[in-house]
């Protein structure tokens, strides 16, 4: 079944926003409200789904859905529309997008983190961010603040859960000096040297991983996303549709293996952490870790996320805004004369320094 994310007004037939300030349903139309009903059947708690029944497909259907997405034949985006929307611009870089029927089936969201900030927040966020900039193209910044839409876009991200023991083998090194004589000009000079002594260490390690975030978008640089976190993943509502409602839903890109794989790495650098503390000591080498991983579990997640694609003199700019606290990201503008002109007057400095330098005397 494909599902449609419009709630439309009893009043006036016109559509609602979510407003997560308020926690309503708002018509900007006539000004009706609606409080939003408390989502989800697990009384307000959200369940992780157990990742080996995921991949070996025998997940319950009810956690399957079916949603209308479009595909940017730019940036790859898969982004959801509503049966009304049959032409639109591509949030992510402003490429003109024809939506068709085609349906994207995926595991259902179990949480969605709302919207924070407004767009004129967000808007002015970014404005501020840009204003910090140097060398940026002043075009772009008075273009920027003439107030042009931003998306708010959820954008789709997997969490892992794991329980991991590891077993571990390596060496652990305490320094100690020793005191020498050496010749220096015919001289001898006692010098003190830094030796490492080295003794086997072996040992078992174990972490709960909790919450393991991974992208699973690929419309935008993971360099971007990455750096709006942190996330504060205690603020996540179970899903409901209704927190859609104005904002449109990335599908994800990122399939649930491939999520996996990247959540593994992100443990296996802690765990090496956690076994170089436990060696302990000055110095550590690590040989061999083995993990065992049981009681995977994962969930999708819609974390909010506002966006802008700019295209300014032939380029696309696009800068990021994290819905919830504000940080923003983007592609860093450079204007050309602005660089020269910097680069002149170092020229002029340095060539006054240099002038008053020889009237000196040098």
């Amino acid at each position: 079944m494909t599902e449609d994310h419009r709630f439309p007004c009893p009043n006036c037939g016109a559509d609602y926003r979510y407003a997560p300030a308020e926690g309503k349903l708002i018509c900007d139309h006539c000004g009706h409200t609606e409080q939003l009903k408390e989502p989800g059947p697990w009384g307000g708690g959200i369940r992780e789904l157990d990742f080996r029944a995921a991949i070996e497909a025998r997940l319950p259907e009810a956690e399957i859905e079916e949603t209308r997405v479009s595909q940017c034949p730019n940036c790859g985006a898969q982004v959801e529309f509503d049966a009304d929307t049959h032409a639109s611009e591509c949030p992510f870089c402003a490429t003109p997008v024809v939506t068709d029927t085609g349906t994207h089936r995926h595991i259902k969201p179990r949480g969605v983190l709302p919207f924070a900030l407004t767009e004129r927040e967000a808007h002015r966020a970014m404005a501020d961010w840009l204003g910090r900039l140097w060398f940026a193209p002043n075009g772009l910044k008075d273009y920027a603040r003439k107030g042009r839409r931003m998306d708010g876009i959820y954008v789709p991200y997997w969490t892992f859960d794991a329980n991991t023991v590891s077993d571990y083998r390596g060496e652990r090194g305490t320094v100690y000096y020793v005191t020498q004589t050496v010749m220096r000009d015919g001289k001898p000079e006692q010098i003190r040297r830094q030796k490492i002594r080295w003794r086997p260490a072996a040992g078992r390690v174990a972490r709960f991983f909790d919450d393991i975030l991974v992208l699973a978008s690929k419309s935008l640089p993971k360099r971007y996303t990455d750096a709006l976190e942190p996330w504060d993943l205690s603020d996540l509502k179970p899903y409901a549709p209704e927190f859609l409602a104005g904002f449109r839903a990335e599908g994800y890109q990122v399939e649930l293996t491939d999520g996996y794989t990247e959540a593994r790495a992100i443990m296996d650098r802690t765990i090496a952490r956690d076994v170089r503390f436990d060696i302990g000591g000055d110095r550590q080498r690590v040989h061999d870790i083995r993990t065992q991983v049981s009681d995977v579990t994962f969930k999708h997640v819609l974390l909010p996320v506002w966006v802008a694609a700019y295209r300014f003199r032939g380029k696309t700019y696009r800068f990021v805004v994290n819905g919830q606290t504000g940080r923003v990201q983007g592609e860093r503008p450079w204007s050309p004369w602005k660089i020269g002109l910097a680069v002149l007057a170092g020229l002029i400095v340095a060539g006054i320094v240099g002038y008053i330098y020889a009237l000196n005397g040098g």
